[in-house]
């Protein structure tokens, strides 16, 4: 199953290149923000497979994990995000 999780923006690595740090369950990886306008600290992104795919408000990306946590899928796609920390 593919599904892009909720992670919080807590770095801008690379302008240029549209690099954030995103931070996912107090793990932080380097994720691509160049498909969206305007990204800041402290936004909320849906990742998946290393891009950033959209913007959400800090409510939603609480909703979401607490729901991908309830039926289970949030763990496995928490794995894979851990073993590929950049």
């Amino acid at each position: 199953m593919c599904l892009a999780i909720p992670g919080k923006v807590v770095e801008i690595v690379d302008v240029e290149n549209h690099i954030a740090k995103v931070e996912i369950g107090g793990v932080r990886r380097a994720v691509n923000i160049g498909m969206l306008d305007d990204i800041i600290l402290g936004d909320y992104v849906l990742v998946h497979v290393g891009f950033a795919m959209s913007k959400i408000d800090e409510k939603e990306a609480y909703e979401t994990l607490a729901l991908l946590k309830e039926l289970g899928s949030y763990q496995e796609e928490f794995e894979q995000f851990q073993t590929s920390i950049q």
